[in-house]
């Protein structure tokens, strides 16, 4: 069973702001998450995977 992080846990986990986290999800720029009712959870597998798709080796690299 995955364990659930609510965006609280999110934002101090990556150093962000709750507000950040909404943006990030509302523009699609953040990790994957599930809506369950009216409540938003990430999977803790998805967000290190979301970590490791935007790691990069120099400042040059495009994320395209």
């Amino acid at each position: 069973m995955p364990k659930l992080w609510d965006q609280k846990l999110l934002a101090a986990y990556l150093g962000k702001s709750e507000a950040w986290c909404e943006r990030a999800r509302w523009a699609g720029d953040g990790p994957r998450f599930l809506k369950l009712g009216r409540h938003v959870r990430y999977r803790a597998d998805d967000v290190l995977a979301w970590i490791e798709e935007n790691a990069h080796t120099c400042s040059g690299e495009s994320t395209a």
